[in-house]
Formats: structure tokens, sequence, C-alpha cells
């Protein structure tokens, strides 16, 4: 079979049997989709032979791109000598204990325990039991609720997605009836007439209203990415994270960061809560704490729940078989070790941030571009008709949609996200490789604009 026959025979078969995640599974039937046969570097290759610079790090995972052999080589070592054992029944591994230590060591000083998962929903899932089980013991079982944000992304779980903000999702099924949901931080969509630092504090101090409308003798936690990733690449105001963090210590509110796309060096430091220099209780980690070679999740556990847990007698009724996966946890720690013995981080933020930082920005002066959000190895583009009124090019987000599949068809993997183009590259990306991004995405606003009739 030729190269031609076998990738419309995978086509045909994926149309026939595949149910895809987030899709239009009618119109995904009618129309196929692309196969990626490989891929290197900061590069992926479908089975027509396109090369396609991967602006979205697969799924925001793989920051370390796709040929890093020491990962693949330690995968492939502990499959040979311990494919699977599970760490129930008062059993370890060998993996599972140094990844623990590993991360203990890479995470913030109050963090020295971890609970395993094999994805952010799960840990996501298991934050809702720590925060639950933690407050029983404390003897406040009221303090069941929790608040999330409008348009925030913890994933697609019942828990994981009534913890998010995504009213699409939340459609089409029946979520937790002890979830609350506050405005996002996201200026340009919201913030009206206000300066970005009133309105960072307005959204935040929502938090607090919030908590007087509920109770703040019901309500348990409050979770947010520090940088809302899916929901479109929001960066805060300056001014959001002092004041939510302030709000939480007033308040007896336990303050949940999830890293799952903001950790590991996306934000320019190893997690974004140092980026915004705010002290969460628990923190969310999945994605690229293995490069995407392998699922692994988890929650850091802070000293303050720890210590409740670990002093009261009693099972934690949660588990998953695959918790603390020897393989998966083999391939976390060769992924922290590179980026500690490379000095990855260092590199990102010294070299790289500052050129990507630039070359994003001035993106702004493009005539379909409203704002151009920048923060750390994160870029979202705004696109409007108008940049006085904010009006977008076209309804439901089909001008950013054209944009993306234009930008595709160039050799660039973007996402659209309503009105925004969003990107995350590889961290590993060099000036000229942001270069060659930046070249090709503004290749795709013009057509764009060309498209919609604005010069």
């Amino acid at each position: 079979m030729n190269v031609e026959s076998k990738t419309l025979a995978l086509k045909t078969l994926d149309k026939a049997h595949h149910l895809h995640p987030f899709t239009d599974i009618k119109k995904y039937q009618q129309t196929g989709g692309r196969i990626i046969s490989r891929a290197e570097h900061i590069y992926i290759y479908d089975s027509d032979g396109n090369e396609i610079l991967d602006g979205m790090s697969g799924l925001w995972c793989c920051n370390l791109g796709y040929s890093q052999t020491k990962i693949i080589d330690a995968i492939n070592e502990q499959l040979h000598k311990l494919p699977f054992y599970n760490n129930f029944f008062n059993c370890s591994n060998e993996p599972s204990v140094t990844m623990a230590k590993a991360l203990v060591d890479v995470t913030p000083a109050h963090f020295n325990h971890v609970f395993f998962t094999n994805s952010g929903s799960e840990a996501n899932d298991t934050n809702i039991k720590l925060v639950h089980r933690y407050f029983d013991l404390l003897g406040k079982p009221e303090k069941k609720h929790f608040i999330g944000r409008v348009n925030g992304y913890h994933g697609s779980t019942v828990a994981a997605s009534s913890l998010g903000g995504m009213d699409f999702m939340h459609k089409q099924y029946t979520g937790l009836n002890y979830v609350h949901h506050i405005e996002q931080p996201h200026w340009f969509k919201e913030g009206g007439d206000l300066s970005r630092d009133a309105f960072g504090l307005k959204a935040a101090r929502a938090l607090e209203q919030k908590i007087d409308e509920v109770g703040e003798d019901k309500i348990a936690a409050f979770i947010a990415e520090p940088i809302q990733g899916s929901g479109g690449v929001i960066v805060p105001p300056d001014t959001y994270w002092p004041e939510i963090q302030r709000i939480c210590n007033e308040r007896d509110i336990l303050l949940i960061s999830d890293e799952v796309i903001c950790g590991f060096g996306r934000t320019g430091n190893w997690f974004g809560c140092e980026t915004y220099d705010f002290k969460p209780d628990l923190l969310t980690f999945a994605k690229g704490v293995s490069n995407g070679y392998q699922p692994l999740g988890g929650v850091m556990v802070s000293d303050k729940i720890s210590d409740v847990l670990s002093t009261s007698s009693g099972d934690f009724a949660h588990g998953l078989t695959y918790s603390g996966h020897p393989v998966a946890c083999a391939a976390g720690i060769a992924t922290i070790n590179i980026l500690r013995d490379e000095k990855i981080i260092e590199t990102v933020i010294a070299d790289i941030v500052p050129h990507l930082e630039r070359r994003w920005k001035a993106l702004a002066e493009h005539p379909i571009v409203g704002e151009a959000r920048v923060k750390g190895m994160f870029g979202a583009l705004e696109l409007v008709k108008n940049k006085s009124s904010r009006e977008r090019l076209a309804p439901n987000g089909e001008g950013t949609l054209f944009c993306r599949d234009t930008a595709i068809a160039n050799g660039l993997m973007v996402r659209a996200v309503g009105d925004a183009i969003i990107s995350a590259p590889p961290v590993i990306c060099s000036k000229q490789e942001i270069d060659i991004l930046i070249e090709r995405l503004l290749f795709a606003l013009d057509t764009t604009a060309a498209h919609y009739g604005i010069d």
C-alpha cells in the first residue's frame, strides 16, 4: 500500500470508529481530519507530508519538544524493570518515591507531599476530596463549597468541569451543586472603561462578594489558573493575584492553583504562582510534568493540609489504579532532570521570553489585532474589525477560525478560542524559531484581514 492509499485508509477508519474529544462528531464523520504521523524537535508531520511548527506544544504539554531521548530511554528502561505495580496495600515503587521528592524539590517550600493521578482532571477531582477531608477533620463539615471562575478550565470529568466555568460544557450534564463561579480577569473583553489595575481589583473582589453571598462558613476553597489557558490565555492584571491572596487569607478560604498548563516553565518560572507571587494551599499539575510522553498528574499538598491529614486517624478514601505509575514517574523524573540540569527555565527567562514578548507585542499594530497578550511562553491575539469599538471580525468566532486554519495551512499550529488566536510554543524554541512562528502568524493575519476587506 502506498503512502497516499494508507493515509486515505487511516482517515476513513478514523471517521468510522474514533470519537474525538471536544468535536462536532456529526461534522467530523463528514469531513474527517488530519493524521499526525511523526514529530521531531518542535515540528509535527502529518500523513500528507506537511511539516507544521507546533505552536501549541501538543496540548500545552510537550514543553521540551518531541526529541527528548533521555525521557524515552527512562521510559524504556523502566518498562523492562517494573512495567507496573500499584501503590495500594502499603506498597510503593522506586520511581514514584523518587518523583515525589523531585517535585518537592522544585515546588515552593511549603509543599512536601504529593498525591499522584493520571491527569489534571483527576487531580482536580482529588482536590475536592482533599479539601472536604481536611475541613471534616478540623470539625468544619459544613465547608463544602468551591468557587471557580467563568471561562476557567480545570478538566472534563464531571467534578473537574463543574469547577471550571465553561457554559458550553455545563449545558451537556448536571454539575456539582456546591460549585459557584465569579467573573474572569479578562480586561479586554470585560474591563470597559476601567484601567487594567482597577479592573484587576474589581475582578478579584468578586470573590469576596461571592463568599458573602454563599456564606464564609460554607466556602472551602477558591480554584483558578494563574493564567487561564484554554479560556484564551487570559493574563490577569498585576493587581489581581495579591487581592485574591488577601481575601483567601482573611476569609479562611483555601487557595488552589491549577498549574496544569502554567507549570514547568510555561510562565517563565517553574510555576505560575511563583510568577505572580502568591501562596496556594494546593497545586494541581499534569501535562508538562512528563513532557506529554506519559500520562501523569497530581496534587502538591501544603504542610498546612498534610499536617492535618497525617495526624488524624482513618483512611483517605480515594485512589487510582495507576496513581504513581512507575513508567509515568520515570518519565517525570527524566523531564525534571532535563529542566534542572540543562537550566531550561533560566534560559527561557533570560533570553527567549523577552524576545517572544517583543515580537508578540508588536503584533498589536496589525489592523485586525485589538489586543496582544503575552506572558512567559504564552500568547493571545484578540481579533477585531474595529480597534476602537472592539467589534469582532465575524459572528461566532468565524474570523478567528479562518485565521487559525490559514496558519495551519501555512505550517503553524495555533488554536482559536472564541475571538482569540492563542499560542503556547515549546520552551526550547530558539529566537530564530520564535521569528519563524511570528512570520507564519503574520501571514495568517494578513490573509485574514484581506479576506474580510480590512486594510
